[in-house]
């Protein structure tokens, strides 16, 4: 069992604040020994996973709506309080003089930052810029890799589909062509993806996107394999990270990759407007930076944080999500997730009906997926269930349509509770056995 005492203490919370009401953490970060000795509670991943008595103090750190039952944090999800109250305490500091306090105190604090995030992902902190968000760092990379006219990219057709319109740019502004392909949906054979990235490879191609894990389905794309036959032609590989950081378990060297960017609002819980951009060192001269930086900078990965004046805030509350991150555990939160989402899918399925009318689009196979799950009703429109999910039921899901299937992206995080999606599941099965207008 996990008291709270136990839980805000590892946190590095003082115990009697805990004890009587909200907490206002220290202008300290949370003590390193504190925030280990929670990382070695006793117990395997899959035991913790399905303790309630530990993850009901996790979900007491947020400061949610309980009237709402939030599914969608694949979009962007809220932050403990400890992050909150980083983030504002940082604010408060800037704003009493901020030519100094924030240039002068705070800025220079964006390195001890950078090399927590560095050593999170497994890499050098000089190979690790912090932007506002993967958008940003995906646009770097496609934007700043030098192609002609003519030049191929290829994707799948199931990429972000902010980066498809970056490089649709290029294609009306540079003449480049941008090729894209079909992959199974879902997939359980990492060699069918590799083989089509193979198969749409042409003497033209000069560059490849691939989404580690897909916004749409969860579906967790074999990228080290991508990367290595791409790299045996000569062929950049940028990964799309947007929903893997701190989601499952992996570091650089299990990608290979040689640009990686990645949200930390999604799944490390960090401020909203915060990324992460990972460049190999020898690719960082000759990528340019969205925004212009000195030439003395061509080789310093600080070329790609040149977007002008910006708070520092943001950037510093990053430690405190990864402190929270770590104090939970990087197994022990990919295995909540995964068991997050088979609880409710797998009792979709076992219902009523479900055998024939609940069609996942998502590998229940843990090599690949996770967190993030696509669920159709077969003979209910997408649209018209999400809509009635939230107006009747305050549940929060994204419909997708896309020309290839349909179906709800379902998406809990670590504050998510069984009561939660047996509310969530309850509302499917009422939907199968009465319909829309049940």
């Amino acid at each position: 069992m996990y008291s709270r005492r136990t839980f805000m203490g590892a946190l590095g919370m003082p115990v009697a604040a805990a004890a009587f009401g909200p907490i206002r953490p220290t202008l300290f970060n949370p003590e390193p020994g504190r925030i280990a000795e929670l990382a070695a509670t006793p117990g395997d991943a899959r035991t913790i996973a399905r303790d309630e008595s530990f993850w009901r103090e996790v979900q007491q750190s947020f400061t949610v709506d309980r009237s709402l039952i939030n599914l969608n944090n694949g979009g962007v999800s809220p932050a403990p309080t400890l992050v909150q109250d980083a983030m504002k305490r940082h604010l408060d500091y800037m704003n009493q003089a901020p030519v100094y306090t924030m240039w002068q105190i705070q800025e220079p604090q964006n390195e001890g930052v950078r090399q927590r995030l560095a050593r999170q992902f497994g890499v050098d902190a000089e190979e690790i810029a912090i932007t506002r968000n993967a958008s940003e760092g995906l646009q770097i990379c496609q934007m700043g890799i030098d192609l002609q006219r003519g030049d191929e990219i290829i994707a799948t057709t199931q990429a972000y589909g902010r980066m498809v319109n970056t490089f649709k740019q290029r294609e009306r502004r540079e003449g480049l062509v941008l090729r894209q392909f079909q992959i199974p949906t879902p997939s359980e054979n990492p060699d069918d993806i590799v083989r089509l990235f193979e198969q749409n490879i042409t003497p033209k191609t000069k560059l490849i996107l691939i989404t580690h894990i897909i916004n749409l389905t969860g579906q967790i794309m074999p990228v080290k394999r991508v990367v290595q036959m791409a790299r045996a032609k000569g062929i950049p590989v940028i990964v799309d990270g947007a929903h893997s950081f701190a989601h499952f378990q992996f570091k650089q060297e299990d990608l290979d990759c040689d640009y990686f960017a990645t949200s930390l609002h999604k799944w490390l819980l960090a401020p909203i407007g915060t990324g992460m951009l990972y460049v190999k060192r020898d690719k960082i001269k000759d990528l340019w930076p969205m925004q212009a930086a000195a030439e003395t900078q061509d080789d310093n990965i600080r070329k790609f944080e040149e977007i002008g004046t910006h708070p520092a805030a943001n950037h510093l509350a990053i430690a405190e999500a990864l402190s929270f991150h770590q104090g939970i555990g990087s197994e022990r939160k990919e295995e909540r997730l995964r068991y997050l989402t088979s609880y409710w899918a797998d009792r979709l399925q076992k219902s009523n009906h479900g055998a024939e009318r609940v069609r996942l689009h998502t590998s229940m196979d843990p090599r690949y997926s996770c967190a993030i799950a696509n669920v159709e009703l077969v003979g209910v429109d997408t649209s018209k269930l999400a809509s009635h999910l939230w107006t009747k039921h305050r549940i929060i899901v994204v419909p997708i349509n896309h020309p290839e299937f349909t179906g709800l992206r379902v998406t809990p995080n670590v504050y998510t509770t069984l009561e939660e999606l047996d509310r969530f599941s309850e509302a499917m099965e009422d939907v199968m056995a009465e319909g829309l207008e049940g």
